[in-house]
């Protein structure tokens, strides 16, 4: 068994050398699997050291010039050679836990793909509402946060990768399709709990309440069209870090 883990990442020289690091540690677990492994960065045009840093923490690095978060994961899918893609945000560090976990649902053979919960690595009394409102619904419609996926190679392939009319909540969508494809073939999408993912609180202090709401609500009255313009989705494009 091979599994491929693709990180997207857009001027991510800041938090990009520790997130490698987890991730080679995590991959400890594979290696007691008995199972391979390969990491790939997607540098999505970025204009500091992001490639640099990756080259240097040993990952394959490849290029996608236009900025959106679905077309760097599927520029990385389309290089991997593994038999399950698990894809890993720059700024989130799965565990050696979270790793054996989702090695176990994969020997076991009834999982597609799924996903993990999530907790902030400096959350404030907000946050945590609101990370474990996100991680209720997760766990119940079994969509994955975009932080962490995982999947079987085929079936991402199968049902075309990430949507490419979005620039955020592509996740839901995929996690959507993974869903209806595993009902065809008697398998299902889980979303592992007992050991979340640390995933970075940044976007809480870049943007301000007043911001995350407003574009909660645009979203909402105008029926999810804001997720089909980089422009509107500003919180992942406009370059802060």
């Amino acid at each position: 068994m091979k599994i491929s883990i693709v990180v997207p990442a857009f001027n991510e020289e800041r938090g990009l050398a520790a997130a490698l690091r987890s991730i080679r540690d995590a991959t400890a677990a594979l290696d007691a699997a008995g199972w391979s492994s390969d990491l790939i960065v997607c540098d999505n045009n970025s204009t500091d050291g992001t490639a640099a840093i990756a080259w240097e923490h040993g990952a394959e690095v490849v290029v996608e010039p236009v900025n959106q978060i679905s077309r760097a994961r599927n520029t990385g899918a389309a290089r991997a050679t593994g038999d399950w893609l698990v894809f890993v945000d720059a700024d989130s560090h799965p565990s050696r836990e979270l790793f054996a976990d989702m090695a176990r649902v994969i020997a076991g053979g009834r999982c597609l793909g799924g996903g993990s919960t999530v907790r902030l690595d400096a959350p404030d009394l907000l946050s945590r509402l609101v990370v474990s409102g996100w991680n209720t619904i997760s766990r119940a419609t079994r969509w994955a946060a975009g932080s962490f996926i995982f999947c079987e190679a085929s079936a991402f392939r199968e049902v075309g990768g990430f949507s490419l009319e979005l620039f955020a909540a592509e996740e839901i969508d995929l996690s959507r399709r993974l869903k209806r494809l595993g009902r065809r073939r008697g398998r299902t999408v889980v979303i592992l709990h007992d050991h979340p993912l640390r995933t970075s609180a940044r976007k809480k202090d870049l943007y301000t309440a007043r911001e995350h709401l407003a574009f909660m609500v645009k979203t909402i009255v105008r029926g999810g069209r804001t997720l089909r313009s980089a422009a509107q989705c500003y919180q992942w494009y406009d370059g802060r870090r």
